[in-house]
């Protein structure tokens, strides 16, 4: 007998690997091999420094070996909560900082102290799909939100969503997939809509350090009740590139965590002792290094910025952080032109309809023209080619 979760049936399958079935069998030519735009994360391994003590961390440190605190070390929790209350001029505390397995869990863990099935949660289009996939398996209804030409959520235009069921409010920013860095006005105004309508405001800044703003990107922290209303979300993944050690962050309410543990024990029990080490050890001695890779990350930017500035049909919308969301010139769906462009430019890309409903199911009609471009892996010149195959193009 083959049983099966519906709502597990129902939900979509993970994008990025959908993508790479696309080039399941296809053969590129030397002379133009393929370019992977299709997945935010760092190819390269930390650096060596911290490989290192990482590595004698296991050869030295038996407790690395063991289960540790379910909400983390309380060194990475000291840490993390100092560096973000001196980032953003606001106080945190070690109690308000929880240690998870990577960003998606701390997504996943604070929405299932929120949420129960038949409430709802807003998500701004496009939205992050793995925020969506959570949400739709756990029965819970993702009101999406309509961020039009500029990609940055409108406070009122949100406030019309929410009813008896809504439970919180999610933005990225710097944002994924859009790219869009949300300004410090409109995520204060979302805290005050949140405040004021008593729901969670959960905050996802996964790429912070990559943020092209000089300083605080927004003084919430500086709110002395901070935590009464504002969740935040953070990963050491693309900063330090522990993408495979899996070590995220929550920040927010002791009696939140408190429920948080809960969850985490029955999935997880604790996050990588390992990880957890090499997130500390990077926090305490990688900020000149770090500062190098957020300069490196904003030259691409601007490569990518170039390359469009050059192209015909082409519009960007957004572009930061490891992300150009892109308008393409086709008379086709985007899923439709990111398949061609596999055989016909050697260009993955994930395309607009795995980021946002369809029109015939509630969309404005971005999920159809759009498509991401996750440029992180690709340097200046491979970039300005991705420019050349773009113009190319001719479905």
């Amino acid at each position: 007998m083959h049983v099966l979760n519906p709502r597990f049936a129902a939900t979509f399958p993970p994008p990025v690997m959908e993508a790479r079935r696309w080039i399941e069998g296809v053969t590129f030519a030397d002379d133009r091999p393929l370019i992977n735009l299709s997945q935010a994360a760092p190819v390269d391994p930390p650096p060596e420094p911290l490989r290192q003590a990482m590595a004698n961390a296991l050869l030295t440190r038996p407790e690395s070996h063991l289960y540790g605190p379910v909400l983390g070390l309380p060194e990475l929790r000291a840490e993390l909560a100092s560096q973000t209350g001196g980032h953003y001029g606001g106080g945190v505390r070690a109690d308000q900082v929880a240690i998870t397995s990577g960003c998606n869990q701390a997504f996943c863990a604070v929405t299932a102290t929120l949420a129960q099935a038949g409430d709802a949660v807003i998500l701004p289009t496009p939205y992050y799909f793995n925020h969506k996939m959570w949400l739709d398996m756990n029965g819970i209804e993702a009101k999406t939100l309509s961020t039009g030409e500029s990609l940055i959520p409108d406070p009122q235009a949100a406030e019309a969503l929410i009813c008896d069921r809504t439970r919180a409010i999610v933005l990225i920013s710097p944002n994924n997939p859009g790219g869009v860095e949300y300004p410090a006005d409109v995520l204060a105004a979302f805290r005050d809509l949140c405040r004021r309508r008593q729901i969670a405001l959960i905050v996802d800044e996964t790429y912070r350090d990559f943020d092209s703003r000089e300083g605080a990107p927004h003084d919430l922290f500086a709110d002395p009740d901070w935590d009464d209303t504002l969740i935040h979300l953070y990963s050491f993944s693309k900063s330090y590139r522990l993408t495979g050690h899996r070590v995220g962050a929550i920040v927010a309410a002791p009696s939140r965590l408190f429920e948080v543990e809960k969850f985490l024990d029955s999935v997880a029990i604790c996050p990588s002792q390992i990880g957890q080490i090499g997130a500390l050890w990077g926090m305490r001695n990688l900020s000149d290094w770090l500062a190098g890779e957020r300069l490196e990350i904003l030259a691409r930017r601007a490569a990518m910025e170039s390359a469009f500035q050059r192209l015909s049909g082409w519009e960007l919308l957004g572009c930061g952080a490891y992300f150009a969301y892109v308008r393409h010139p086709f008379d086709m769906r985007s899923d439709d032109v990111a398949r061609r462009m596999v055989g016909d430019a050697g260009l993955l890309t994930l395309p607009g309809t795995m980021f946002g409903p369809l029109r015939d199911e509630g969309g404005d009609g971005l999920a159809e023209g759009s498509l991401r471009l996750a440029f992180a892996n690709a340097d200046a010149q491979g970039l300005a080619e991705v420019g050349r195959r773009l113009a190319a193009l001719s479905f």
